[in-house]
């Protein structure tokens, strides 16, 4: 459709829909006629705009106002006239020593990666992956403090998750490498999902040949990563940020909404359903998806691929559908090849 428009009617659409974008007001024909490169008078803008208007790509929010894009302006925007910038080395780095600076766990990882993101583009930063249920080549357990440990476990493709389990305030170190190297050889090449019962059962089997101290922390070290292998990971940054254009109590109640199906693990996985098929950055506006569209945002939204260029998980901004895609885009991009390195 953008090429079947007038130079005319593609500039004026462009600057309606980028005005939006930095005041989110509606922009009348003065303005623009103060800002075209080639002059116009405000009628003969108003006669482009009123055919944009009925192409249902502009729409007059009361009578006597400017004009606002339309869901299907902003969609004609970003396919055709969108000019997508670049990050500046400042942001590259503070992208980069973030997810580096939590090390090699999983979930640090996609914490800091989320937060990075929710603070360069001022909107809310999501993240979602599936519970780690790869085969195993190791599992540790390291000790922190009197009652602490780390359970560090290691997949056979080098990913790595790190949860805090109690310990017993009597445990001993060789008890702690005990059942550390029980769980590691019964682990090995499987999935925890796959393995998890038939190891208690032993456990409860072979209880009288370990030590008391070691059994009970393999059940710990188990109970950790128990419950339904389906749940996955969700951590959103920024949600605050999501208010900030909210003007009425229904636009309220609509974010809210929004947060609490983000809780639920159909909608969260769906979210990874979004990015299967695609290369890099996918933009959904309003209404084109069914999570976002009561609460009239956006998502921004890229797949994680291992060194395997295997899905496995989806990161992405949430923000008005008046953000500023050209500078949010590039961002999600350069952020998913980042923790995709680090998780690959």
């Amino acid at each position: 459709m953008i090429q079947e428009m007038s130079q005319r009617s593609r500039e004026i659409l462009r600057l309606v829909v980028e005005t939006y974008m930095a005041t989110g007001e509606p922009v009348g024909s003065r303005f623009l006629s103060k800002k075209l490169e080639h002059k116009l008078s405000p009628a003969s803008i108003r006669n482009t705009m009123a055919d944009l208007e009925e192409a249902g790509l502009l729409f007059a929010p009361h009578t006597s106002a400017g004009r606002l894009p339309t869901e299907s302006g902003l969609r004609l925007f970003v396919d055709g006239l969108l000019q997508v910038g670049d990050l500046t080395q400042d942001e590259r780095s503070s992208i980069e020593s973030r997810c580096a600076a939590s090390g090699r766990g999983f979930q640090e990882v996609l914490t800091e990666a989320t937060t990075a993101l929710s603070g360069l583009s001022g909107h809310a930063g999501l993240v979602v992956a599936p519970k780690i249920d790869a085969p195993l080549r190791h599992v540790e357990f390291v000790p922190l403090s009197p009652g602490k440990a780390l359970v560090v476990m290691v997949t056979e493709s080098g990913q790595v998750e790190n949860r805090m389990v109690e310990l017993p305030m009597e445990m001993t170190p060789s008890a702690l490498a005990e059942a550390g190297q029980f769980l590691s050889q019964r682990l090995k090449g499987r999935t925890m999902h796959d393995a998890r019962n038939e190891i208690l059962q032993e456990l409860e089997a072979r209880r009288a040949e370990l030590d008391q101290l070691a059994a009970r922390v393999v059940e710990a070290g188990l109970a950790v990563w128990g419950g339904e292998p389906e749940r996955g990971t969700l951590i959103v940054r920024g949600s605050a940020n999501l208010l900030d254009d909210v003007a009425a109590i229904a636009d309220l109640e609509r974010i809210r909404s929004l947060m609490e199906e983000l809780e639920n693990t159909e909608e969260m996985l769906r979210l990874i359903d979004l990015t299967q098929g695609s290369e890099g950055v996918r933009i959904f506006i309003g209404s084109e998806n069914m999570l976002f569209r009561r609460a009239g945002c956006s998502l921004i939204v890229a797949p994680l691929q291992n060194q395997q260029q295997r899905i496995v998980g989806a990161i992405g901004v949430i923000g008005p559908t008046r953000m500023n895609y050209a500078r949010v885009v590039p961002m999600v991009d350069f952020t998913a090849q980042v923790v995709g390195r680090m998780i690959g």
